[in-house]
């Protein structure tokens, strides 16, 4: 599929897009987990559609020394936090062991900083024995993904869905045997950017997150959690 031949008008839009294709696990009950920031929007909608509970996986990138934009991996917070390495990068920018550790400290902290302000006290969504789904608003490397998924497949979901609106092919490939299900709108064998495919594309703020999550909390689905 060419890069530019749909695009979404913005990541809400995508999360209704998305819902629709997710339309029949909403007699599983499902609960909905967003990478934020950008997952949140998204999922929201996806929330919103299934009538399921919101909450957010507190995950981030470990970025290339030089290259920061480039994840060589990624941390996850959980009842173990857990980081998820691409060793091949790792070895190929000749990072230390040391630097590493650095940088997952750094990157925890800021996950302890993401964990007060967005739960306000909350208590995390228990995934044991649920449908799971698993939302961003696009994957690039997959690395941060990998790890989100990783950490709440140890959570014991019944079923664990993996859904987002843009990947390439070949990290789809690579995380489908992860998940129990895959929902992606576009799959475009040049990804570039994920932003190419939002017409807005803007980095979300901290209080716009806080905000999307108090809206799907303060909606009661009968479910205990929200």
């Amino acid at each position: 599929m060419a890069a530019h031949s749909r695009v979404f008008a913005d990541r809400s839009e995508a999360g209704r897009q998305l819902a629709e294709a997710l339309g029949r696990f909403r007699s599983e009950q499902p609960l909905v987990l967003a990478l934020p920031r950008g997952g949140v929007p998204v999922g929201f909608e996806v929330a919103q559609a299934l009538a399921a509970p919101l909450d957010v996986i507190l995950v981030r990138k470990i970025g290339a020394p030089f290259q920061p934009e480039l994840a060589i991996g990624a941390v996850v917070d959980g009842d173990q936090a857990e980081t998820v390495l691409n060793r091949e990068l790792v070895e190929e920018f000749q990072i230390s062991e040391a630097w590493l550790e650095k940088e997952r400290a750094r990157q925890l902290e800021e996950i302890e900083r993401r964990r007060r302000l967005y739960r306000s006290g909350r208590p995390k969504v228990d995934v044991r024995d649920r449908t799971a789904i698993v939302v961003d608003d696009g994957i690039a490397t997959g690395a941060t993904m990998e790890a989100a998924l990783h950490a709440t497949r140890r959570a014991g979901p019944r079923r664990l869905v993996l859904a987002v609106p843009v990947a390439p092919p070949d990290t789809i490939a690579r995380l489908r045997p992860q998940v129990d299900a895959i929902e992606c709108l576009l799959t475009p064998s040049h990804m570039g950017a994920i932003g190419m495919f939002y017409a807005d594309f803007r980095q979300l703020s901290d209080d716009e997150v806080i905000a999307l999550l108090e809206r799907a909390a303060a909606r009661d689905w009968g479910t205990g959690e929200a």
